[in-house]
């Protein structure tokens, strides 16, 4: 299973950018998918998650300008970001848990995408 995350880049502050992740491989479901994001110096953090059934939870500091979703279709899941602050600046990270045909349910991870938010 291969996690392809996508969609960082540099943006002012108050900006929005809209992250991608596209699962591909011998899947044969997908559980729950998150992002995570790591910050320069600091520990890797959950930043949103979203179920099979479509329930979210939100990290505090972005419940109300991040919004997690996902394509079950295209295995593919979202994370758009709002009104972002220059704390928000880290690699972003896609994790996903998947039943594959072959192996079973493992937790995965994408490379990450860096997403840099200037003041």
């Amino acid at each position: 299973v291969q996690l392809q995350a996508s969609g960082g880049g540099l943006v002012q502050a108050g900006g929005s950018l809209r992250l991608s992740c596209a699962a591909s491989g011998s899947i044969f479901s997908i559980n729950a998918m998150s992002w995570y994001r790591q910050a320069p110096g600091k520990q890797r953090e959950l930043v949103a998650k979203i179920t099979s059934g479509a329930i979210t939870n939100y990290a505090d500091s972005v419940n109300g300008r991040f919004t997690i979703s996902r394509d079950n279709a295209k295995n593919t899941v979202f994370l758009q970001m709002n009104s972002l602050k220059p704390e928000d600046t880290a690699v972003y990270y896609c994790n996903a848990d998947v039943s594959t045909v072959y192996i079973g349910l493992g937790n995965y991870w994408g490379k990450g995408t860096l997403v840099t938010v200037s003041s």
